[in-house]
Order: C-alpha cells, then structure tokens, then sequence
C-alpha cells in the first residue's frame, strides 16, 4: 500500500510491535504472579483471590498517576511535528520528579490504610489477611513504576517504542525467574515465601525497568533527569491539565472495575478467584492490542502537530485493521486452547468450571476492545482529554453500572460482570470511532 505523507505500514508497525511487547509486560508480571500462586499448595484460592485484589487496586492508582505518560507522549509528538523539541528540554525532569514524589505520598497515604481499603472489596479471614501482606511490599513500587511510566511516555513521545520494550520485557523476565524461585523456593538453598514472594519477585522487577529507563533517558535523548529547574516549564501547566483529566478518565475505568471485584468476591471466594484470572486475561489482551494504540498515540499527535488530515485518515483505518486482526488471531488461538488456559492458572475443581463456563464472553469482546483502544490511544495523542474523561464518566454511569445492577438482580454472576464489560466496550468503540471520522472531516 502507498504511504500517506511518509505513513506507511512499515512506520506504523516499528512503533506498534516493541509497544506491544512493553505494553505486555506489565500484565504478563501479573499473569505470571496468578499462575504461580494460584498452583500453591497451600491457601491457592485466597491467594489467587487476594493477587487478584492487590492487582487491582494497584492497577487503579498506577493507570491514574500513569496517565502522566500519555499526558507527556502527546505534548512531546506534538513538539516533535511542529520542530520545537528544544523548547521542552526542562519540562521533562520536572514530570519525572513530580512522578517520583506522587508515587511517595501514594504510598505514605494507602500502606496504613491497607486494612480498610480491602475491606472494601468484601474481603475478610485469610484472603484478607494475604492481601494486606501483599499489598505492603508491592506498594513500595508506586515511584518507581510511575517515573519509568513518566519515560517511557518519552521515548513515545519522539517515536521510539523500542526501548520501552526493552526495560519492560527485562523487568518481566527477572518476574518470572524470581516467581518460581521465591514462591516456591529452592530446596534447602531458598525458603518458600508464598505470596510474598510474588511480591518480592514484583518490586525487582519494577527496579530494573527503571534503571534500564533511565540509561535510555540519559544516553539516547537530549533530556536529562538531573537538569532539574525550579522555575515551571510554560507547558507544564497543559501537562497537569491533561493529566488531570486523564486521571479523571481512569478513574471512570477503576470505578468499573472495583465494582466488578466487590461483585465478584461476594459471590463467594471462587468466584472472586475465576474473576481474578478473567480480568488478568483480559488486561493481557487489552495492553496486547494497545500497541496499535501506542502508534496511534505517538503519530497522531505528530501528524495533528503538522495538521495532515489525509495522514490521519489513513492512521486511523490502518491501525484498527491490524487491531482487529490481532484481537481475532488471540480469539482463535484461546478457542483451540480453551480448556488447556484454564488449567495454568487454578487447581480447584470449582474455578476451573467457572473459568471455562466464563471465558468466553471475554474472547468475544477482543474485536471490539481493538476498535475502542486504538481510537482511544490517538485522541489521547491529540490531547482530547476532556473528551475521553466526559465519556468514560458516561458509559460508565449509565451503561456499565445499570447492566451490572440488572443483570445482577437475575442472578447473572460472573455474566452479570463480563456482558457489563461486553456493553461498555462496544459503547467506547462505536463512539469513538464516529467522533475520529467527525473530526477528521472538520480538518
């Protein structure tokens, strides 16, 4: 196919696939922790279900202080398209450190309130008990998390998803290496540290994507960490406006899935546990399918920078093709592996039958999950945060919450939460892909 302005598949796809396997590896640390916890010996329900929690509740805050990098991605490809990346060397320190201390105070806030917050998600006993110990040592990595997130929206930033890729899949690798060594020990050589060690395995992990980060921050781009000015940055303003209503937009998310997690933990241990697997499955595929996203975050905001319609255009339809065609690819290699998934993660009788009366409803969703997060991911590049804030706030106040109320009340279960997720899906990409068209008319 021809390109468009210098867009072509080649360039859509150097930005999308080292997206993909960065993107993958934060959930790919999660699926990995689920997996390994929930073959324990010992208390595999709960500590299936209290992983599963924790992962949750971290996930809440990481995406909505993360939302930093996407806030700085769209101001640095917009710098990038109209030639003024040097006129933003001293907002980048000033993001990473502001990073740093939210992370700080996260922490200091939430680690004496851990008792209270999984109380929240209808926790209690055991499970409760494994989540405020989990949780503990996990949360320590909020400011590391969040300032490699604050690079990686960078190296986004001037198109360069690579190494991104790099220090994720690094940072991933070390987790399953010290799951299996720490959760269930070696011999004599190493005690057995459980869900702890889970924990441990979690926070290295996080430590090596940020140093390998930081080589890539100091060695490969003009911008340096250190170069630190007191005086704010004129576009440091924008950052924490868009930031905020990014924020404001996640919130929307987590709002939909802390409710799914009380709902499904009150339907019994089991039933949390399947839903825990379910929803690191579906984050799996969701940050899979988001490196299309990642592209389309990163050129869009370039070529709206240059005010390349045709650019866009092309972008968009591009993008959602390959989205969709990998979304349909995960479908059909889960469809022939169906019951063969189910069996890593759990050795209970009773989530296994949920997880495979279940799963289906999340592989359906994949097509229209790749429509709604590579629209998602440009609008983000054009700095639309207002946009995806007001809309999240809607489909989720009256899309997702009224399904699940409803289909609740019948008793649905677990399909009460998933066709929910199902609605509220096919609600963004419907949406969203009629305002891209809209807007690419008005240019």
């Amino acid at each position: 196919m021809p390109a468009i302005n210098s867009i072509t598949p080649q360039s859509i796809l150097s930005l999308a696939i080292p997206a993909i396997i960065a993107g993958i590896a934060e959930p790919l640390i999660s699926l990995t922790d689920v997996a390994v916890i929930g073959n324990m010996k010992d208390n595999a329900v709960e500590g299936l279900l209290a992983v599963g929690l924790v992962g949750s509740f971290l996930s809440a805050i990481i995406w909505t202080l993360a939302q930093t990098k996407t806030s700085i991605s769209s101001i640095v490809s917009n710098a990038l398209g109209s030639d003024q990346l040097n006129k933003i060397n001293s907002l980048i320190p000033q993001v990473i450190w502001i990073n740093i201390t939210l992370g700080i105070l996260i922490y200091i806030v939430t680690a004496p309130l851990a008792t209270w917050i999984f109380t929240l998600y209808n926790t209690k006993g055991t499970t409760l008990f494994l989540s405020i110990s989990y949780y503990q040592i996990r949360a320590i990595g909020f400011p590391i998390t969040l300032s490699a997130f604050a690079i990686f929206g960078v190296f986004r930033g001037i198109q360069n998803t690579a190494w991104a890729m790099i220090a994720s899949i690094s940072g991933a690798l070390i987790n399953v290496i010290l799951d299996y060594t720490l959760v269930y020990g070696i011999g004599d050589l190493i005690p057995s540290y459980g869900i702890m060690g889970a924990a441990y395995a979690s926070l290295a992990a996080q430590i090596v994507m940020l140093i390998i980060a930081l080589y890539f921050l100091y060695h490969k781009t003009p911008f340096q960490l250190h170069r630190l000015s007191w005086n704010p940055h004129p576009k440091l303003k924008r950052h924490i406006a868009l930031t905020a209503n990014f924020f404001l937009r996640t919130a929307a998310i987590n709002v939909a899935i802390f409710l799914s997690y009380r709902y499904a933990s009150g339907y019994g241990d089991e039933y949390g546990a399947t839903h825990a697997i379910l929803m690191n499955i579906w984050l799996f595929f969701s940050f899979f399918i988001d490196g299309f996203a990642s592209a389309g975050n990163a050129i869009g905001g370039k070529l709206l920078g240059s005010n390349d319609a045709q650019g866009l255009k092309y972008l968009g339809k591009t993008t959602t093709t390959y989205g969709v065609m990998v979304a349909l690819i995960l479908v059909v290699l889960c469809g022939f592996f169906y019951n063969t998934i189910g069996i890593q993660f759990t050795d209970s009788a009773i989530v296994f039958d949920l997880f495979l009366s279940t799963f289906w409803i999340v592989l359906i969703m994949q097509p229209i999950n790749a429509v709604a997060f590579v629209f998602d991911g440009i609008f983000k590049g054009w700095g639309e945060a207002s946009y995806l804030r007001n809309l999240l706030f809607l489909l989720t106040a009256f899309v997702f919450i009224p399904a699940l109320l409803i289909l609740d009340y019948f008793d649905f279960q677990l399909y009460a939460i998933w066709i929910a997720f199902g609605l509220w899906m096919l609600g963004r990409a419907i949406i969203l892909a009629y305002k891209f068209h809209l807007k690419i008319k008005s240019m």
